[in-house]
């Protein structure tokens, strides 16, 4: 069995970034990582791995950042929908004589 070499996250960071920048130059996926990883000098199998994780590890984060988008878009309607309440509440209080009509200032 060969050593295993333990390598840094940023090297590891970088790898999958050169992977994803480079892919557009290659015929597939497994050419871009094949040559990457020829180039950094570890294995194109370690490569892959590190790229798959990648991709699992946005997944979630992209799912968390569109379920805060969509908990804004709620607060934001209901934001304007009170706003409007308010609005109404407001006019309906002053009468036409421009006096509050509520009782409590007479």
């Amino acid at each position: 069995m060969g050593r295993r070499v333990r390598y840094s996250s940023e090297f590891r960071e970088r790898a999958v970034r050169l992977v994803s920048e480079q892919r557009s130059g290659y015929e597939s996926e497994w050419a871009a990582i094949g040559a990457v990883a020829e180039k950094l000098g570890c294995t194109a199998e370690s490569l892959r791995k590190w790229v798959r994780h990648a991709e699992q590890k946005l997944i979630p984060e992209a799912q968390a950042r569109e379920a805060e988008r969509e908990r804004l878009r709620q607060l934001e309607r209901e934001n304007r929908e009170l706003r409007q309440a308010n609005e109404i509440l407001r006019k309906a209080a002053v009468g036409s004589t421009g006096r509050c009509n509520t009782g409590l200032l007479e």
